[in-house]
């Protein structure tokens, strides 16, 4: 189950993890991030222990929407040693979330 973030426990989650972090920014409203919502939740399984798979709601978390610069949703963030390593914005199948994840591991 991917976790939760906000701009409460964001940068604990995130930028303070020994592991690669992804970030999906999304919005309940959001046709695409619904599309890609249950790849994300198969990429956290799939990653338990290897990665940290989280989802962040834009509505909810003004403040880390602003600090990265998140303008399109979904985008997701690919976060490694606490800096974002990759990006991708819109709905793609998920062998693209998976390379970029790999590339980081």
């Amino acid at each position: 189950m991917a976790l939760e973030v906000n701009d409460g426990n964001f940068d604990e989650v995130v930028v303070k993890s020994d592991k690669p972090v992804i970030v999906d920014f999304w919005a309940e409203w959001c046709g695409p991030c619904r599309m890609i919502a249950p790849i994300i939740e198969e990429i956290s399984k799939e990653y338990s222990g290897k990665a940290v798979v989280t989802k962040c709601d834009v509505d909810n978390s003004p403040q880390v929407t602003a600090k990265y610069g998140i303008r399109n949703i979904p985008t997701v963030l690919f976060f490694k040693d606490g800096k974002i390593a990759d990006k991708q914005v819109g709905a793609v199948p998920k062998n693209n979330f998976v390379n970029k994840l790999n590339a980081l591991l």
